[in-house]
């Protein structure tokens, strides 16, 4: 069933990311649209996040006539992306009205409710309003889950938190028509790519140190995972399908891709607990 949504208006004001993302690149895309294949067929990103590549591409044509394929492991994220596309305008209604409410009793009570044994039966629109709300609000934007998959991001300390933009989220929804946005590991979202297709790799990084990973996704990305990505990387690449990624620049990832070209890129920490430590560091592409 295709969802017809009246966006004239917005069609000619670029898309962009309508959420905060750690490691999101919006500071990186000149770099990484530089570095990556002018001439492919689908586009597929298995680690969508924030979504700043998908979004530039779009706004500078690379996607044009394309199928292109999101997804991520992130049940809260991808069910805000298929809401966003399908239904925007109910969305804004109840965005609107967690803007008129912010406080810090509601902040914590709609935090909570993934405590609750109902929560997977909540509306889709009313959790995807809950991801951005929360997304807008907790402590520097950081989409953080317990053991338990529980939302554990404190509230952080803006006076008047601007929770949406309805051009944003127009814009956005546009951007996203005629997208497959799938919630899948990348192992399994990859199975779709064939010969002449581009693959954007964006994992969650490889820790600079023992203590600087948090967890971000629904389970954790080390040694194991990052070795996984390594041989799915090699063998797209023995079909001929043209793949990038995006990683921190550490010795251990580094030896994961002797053999393929690897360029050192600036990029600025834009999440950190401790405001000093937020500047430029180097990462890699390859």
């Amino acid at each position: 069933m295709t969802i017809q949504i009246n966006l004239s208006k917005f069609q000619n004001t670029e898309s962009k990311p309508f959420i905060k993302w750690a490691g999101g690149k919006r500071a990186l895309v000149d770099s990484i649209i530089a570095s990556m294949p002018r001439n492919f067929n689908a586009y597929f990103e298995p680690f969508v996040g924030g979504g700043a590549l998908f979004f530039a591409l779009k706004n500078q044509g690379f996607l044009e006539s394309k199928a292109i394929y999101l997804s991520d492991k992130n049940t809260e994220l991808i069910n805000t992306y298929q809401v966003i596309q399908k239904n925007p305008k109910a969305l804004l209604k109840e965005l609107e009205s967690l803007q008129k409410n912010h406080n810090k009793e509601l902040f914590y009570s709609i935090r909570n409710l993934d405590r609750n044994k109902d929560f997977m039966h909540l509306d889709s629109i009313f959790k995807a309003a809950r991801f951005i709300y929360l997304n807008k609000t907790c402590f520097n934007g950081l989409c953080r889950y317990n053991a338990k998959g529980e939302f554990n991001t404190p509230m952080g300390s803006y006076k008047n938190p601007k929770i949406y933009d309805k051009n944003l989220i127009f814009n956005a929804s546009n951007a996203l028509q005629g997208a497959q946005i799938l919630c899948l590991d990348f192992v399994d979202m990859i199975k779709l790519a064939k010969s002449g297709d581009f693959v954007y790799f964006d994992p969650p990084y490889y820790p600079l140190s023992k203590t600087s990973s948090f967890v971000s996704y629904t389970d954790v990305f080390l040694e194991k995972e990052q070795e996984r990505l390594r041989e799915i990387f090699k063998e797209l690449d023995s079909k001929n399908v043209k793949v990038l990624q995006s990683n921190s620049n550490t010795t251990f990832i580094k030896e994961q891709y002797k053999g393929f070209k690897i360029l050192e890129i600036q990029a600025k920490r834009a999440i950190n607990c401790k405001g000093k430590k937020r500047g430029e560091i180097t990462e890699l592409l390859n």
